[in-house]
C-alpha cells in the first residue's frame, strides 16, 4: 500500500508555505535544467479593473529573460484559452490609462527575471494552472515554437532594430492622428463643460439636462469667487459712509496727508527741472 501513496505524493503539485503553487519550466525536451516558477489566483481587492479580472487571473513569479509574451501565453494556454499576458519588471496596479506606445517608441526593457499577469477566458483555467503536476514541466522551446537565445537571438535583436521609414512614418502618421482626436474631444468637452457653467448678467446659471445616468456637477471654483464678489460688492455699495463724525474727521485728515504729500513730490520736481535748466554755453 506504500507505493500507491508516494505515486500519489509524487504526481501532486508542490505548494510552497506563502500560498504559491510551484510549475516546473524546461527550456527544451532533452534539456536537463529545470526552472521553478511561482503561480497563485491574482487577489488584489483594491483592483476593480476589468483589465484583471480577480477569478480570471493568475499571478506569476520568476519568469526567465527568455520568455516573452507570447511565449508565455502559449505555455498556459494549454490550461485554457488565454485572453491577454502582461510581463513587468515588479509587481503593480494595471495601467489602461493613455495611448498605447509603438515598439519604436518603448524604452529598452530590463534584462532579467519578471513577474506575470495571465488572464484566462474561463476561471477553470486558473484552477488546472495551479494543480498541474510540479513533475511534469512546460517545455518553453518546440518545433513549433523555436526561442531563440545566446547569439541567435542577438543578431535576432540586431536586426529588428533597424526602421524601415515608410513603417516608421506610417507609426508617427497614426499616432498623431489619435493624438488630434484626443485633443478635440478634450476641447468639446471643456466647452460644454464651460456653456453649463456660464451665467447671465444677474449670476443665474443655466442648467441643462445631461445623459442618462450622469450625476450632477457641483459649481466650478470660479464661479464660485464671482458669487462671492458679486456679494461683497453690494455689501459695500449699502453701507454708509461718513454717517459719523468720527468718520468724517478721520476721512479729512487723510484727505490732508495726501495732499501735503503730493505737494512733496511736487517740490522736489520743481527743484530738479531748474537743476536741469541750468545754462551752459560750451
Amino acid at each position: 500500500m506504500a507505493l500507491p501513496n508516494k505515486k500519489h505524493a509524487r504526481i501532486q503539485a508542490s505548494v510552497s508555505p506563502e500560498g504559491f503553487t510551484v510549475l516546473s519550466l524546461q527550456f527544451s525536451s532533452d534539456s536537463p535544467a529545470r526552472h521553478s516558477v511561482f503561480v497563485k489566483e491574482h487577489k488584489v481587492r483594491a483592483q476593480k479593473s476589468s483589465g484583471r479580472p480577480l477569478d480570471r487571473t493568475l499571478f506569476v513569479l520568476n519568469i526567465p529573460p527568455y520568455c516573452s509574451e507570447a511565449v508565455v501565453k502559449d505555455l498556459f494556454s494549454q490550461f485554457g484559452s488565454v485572453r491577454s499576458v502582461e510581463l513587468r519588471d515588479h509587481p503593480g496596479s494595471f495601467e489602461e490609462s493613455g495611448p498605447k506606445l509603438s515598439r519604436f517608441f518603448k524604452p529598452a526593457e530590463k534584462q532579467g527575471f519578471k513577474v506575470g499577469y495571465v488572464v484566462f477566458e474561463s476561471p477553470s483555467s486558473v484552477a488546472a494552472a495551479k494543480s498541474h503536476p510540479h513533475d511534469e514541466p512546460l517545455v518553453v522551446c518546440t518545433e513549433l515554437r523555436p526561442v531563440k537565445t545566446g547569439v541567435q537571438k542577438w543578431i535576432q535583436q540586431y536586426s529588428r532594430s533597424f526602421i524601415h521609414t515608410e513603417e516608421l512614418q506610417q507609426t508617427v502618421d497614426s499616432f498623431m492622428q489619435d493624438y488630434d482626436k484626443r485633443k478635440e474631444e478634450e476641447a468639446e468637452r471643456e466647452k460644454q463643460e464651460a456653456e453649463k457653467q456660464q451665467e447671465d448678467e444677474e449670476g443665474w446659471i443655466k442648467v441643462t439636462r445631461g445623459h442618462k445616468g450622469a450625476k450632477a456637477r457641483p459649481h466650478s471654483e470660479a464661479a464660485n469667487q464671482r458669487v462671492l464678489q458679486r456679494e461683497k460688492n453690494k455689501k459695500m455699495r449699502k453701507e454708509l459712509l461718513n454717517f459719523y463724525s468720527w468718520q468724517h474727521k478721520k476721512t479729512q485728515k487723510e484727505h490732508i496727508a495726501e495732499l501735503r504729500k503730493k505737494f512733496e513730490e511736487d517740490k522736489q520736481r520743481i527743484a530738479l527741472m531748474r537743476a536741469q535748466r541750468k545754462f551752459r554755453p560750451y
